[in-house]
C-alpha cells in the first residue's frame, strides 16, 4: 500500500495520541498491574498522587477484576465494551461510563481503537462535605453519553481531556489542576440530577424531593462520621427524624441497596485501608472499621471481595516489597 493511499489522521486523533506518548512515558515505572485473583492493586505515579491515567490501545483485554478505585472509561477511537453486574455496557467514542469503587468488571476492546482509562482515589475528596453524598451515589454504575446526559456530555468528556492534558504534561501544578477539573467533573454529574433522588425515590412527593435529599446527606455524613460505632438502622433513622420502616424503605429507594449492606461496605472500605498498614493487626483492623468480631470481619471481607484479610494484607505487603526494590 502506498502512502497516499493509508488516511490521515484527524488532528483530534493525533493529538490524543501525543497525550498517549507522554502518559507512557509517565507510567513507565509501573507498566506492569499489580492482581491478586479479581483484586487489582492500583499504582500511581507519585506516592501522593490520587490518579492514574492509561491512553489505551492495546488489543487485549482485562479479565473480571475490581481495585479500590473509581474508573471513568472513555472511548476516543473505535468502540469498548465493559461487563458488570451481568450487564454489557458498549460504549462509542466520546461516551463515559463511571465504574464505583470495588466493583467487578471486565472490559473487552475491539481489535483496533484508542480509549482512556482513568483510575482515582476518591478519598482525595473526601474532605469536602458536599462530596459525602456523591460518594453513596456512585454504589452504582453511571453511562454517560449524548442521549442519556444530553445537557452535561459535552463538557464531561472535555473535562477528562483537559483532565488527560495536565497528567501528561506532568508539571508541578499538573496535580492541584487534575483535582479541579474532576471536582468539576462529579459536581456536573451530581447536579444534572442523575445522581439525585427524582429518579430513585419515586414514593416522595415532587415538591419534597430536595427536602428528602437534604435530610438523607445528613443521614450519609452520620454514617461516614460513625461507621467504626455500633450504629443500628433505629439510631440512623434518628437523626432525621423517620421511623426505622419508612428509612428502610427510602433508605433502599435512593441507595439501591439496604442500609447495613450501605454500612458493610462503608466499613469493608475503611478496612482496605487500615489493611495497608503492615504493624496494624488484622483484629484491629476489624474493630477499628466497626466490625463486632474478628470472624464477622473475615465472613464479611470474604463474601464481597473473594479473598480473606489475610490474603489481602500479604498481597499488599509483597507488592510494596517489589514497589520499593524496583525504585531504589
Amino acid at each position: 500500500m502506498s502512502k497516499k493511499d493509508i488516511s490521515p489522521l484527524s488532528p483530534e486523533l493525533s493529538h490524543w495520541l501525543s497525550i498517549r506518548a507522554k502518559t507512557c512515558e509517565r507510567n513507565q515505572s509501573f507498566r506492569k498491574r499489580n492482581v491478586n485473583g479479581t483484586f487489582e492493586m492500583v499504582n500511581y505515579f507519585g506516592k501522593d498522587s490520587p490518579v492514574t491515567i492509561w491512553i489505551n490501545r492495546e488489543p487485549g483485554g482485562f479479565p473480571m477484576h475490581w481495585h479500590q478505585t473509581v474508573e471513568l472509561i472513555m472511548p476516543i477511537d473505535g468502540s469498548y465494551t465493559v461487563l458488570m453486574n451481568k450487564v454489557s455496557y458498549r460504549l462509542n467514542a466520546g461516551d463515559i461510563l463511571v465504574v464505583p469503587p470495588g466493583e467487578l468488571h471486565e472490559l473487552v476492546p475491539e481489535a483496533t481503537g484508542l480509549r482512556m482509562i482513568l483510575l482515582f482515589d476518591l478519598a482525595s475528596l473526601s474532605k469536602f462535605s458536599g462530596f459525602t453524598s456523591i460518594f453513596s451515589m456512585l454504589s452504582r454504575p453511571c453511562l454517560i453519553t449524548k442521549e442519556t446526559m444530553p445537557d452535561i456530555h459535552k463538557n464531561e468528556a472535555e473535562l477528562l481531556r483537559l483532565v488527560a492534558e495536565e497528567y501528561a504534561e506532568n508539571d508541578p501544578m499538573s496535580e492541584p489542576s487534575i483535582l479541579a477539573y474532576l471536582i468539576r467533573f462529579f459536581v456536573l454529574l451530581s447536579r444534572s440530577g442523575q445522581l439525585s433522588t427524582p429518579v430513585t425515590l419515586p414514593s416522595v412527593q415532587a415538591g419534597k424531593q430536595r427536602e428528602y435529599v437534604e435530610k438523607f446527606n445528613v443521614v450519609f455524613d452520620y454514617i461516614e462520621h460513625n461507621y467504626m460505632e455500633d450504629i443500628t438502622l433505629e439510631s440512623a433513622a434518628a437523626t432525621i427524624g423517620f421511623s426505622k420502616f419508612h428509612f428502610s424503605r427510602l433508605f433502599h429507594q435512593f441507595t439501591d441497596t439496604s442500609f447495613y449492606d450501605y454500612l458493610c461496605l462503608r466499613r469493608l472500605k475503611a478496612a482496605e485501608s487500615l489493611l495497608l498498614n503492615p504493624a496494624l493487626p488484622i483484629t484491629d483492623v476489624a474493630l477499628q472499621s466497626g466490625f463486632s468480631s474478628i470472624s464477622t470481619f473475615n465472613r464479611v471481607f470474604k463474601k464481597y471481595k473473594e479473598c480473606t484479610p489475610t490474603e489481602f494484607k500479604e498481597f499488599h505487603s509483597t507488592v510494596r516489597g517489589d514497589w520499593k526494590k524496583n525504585s531504589d
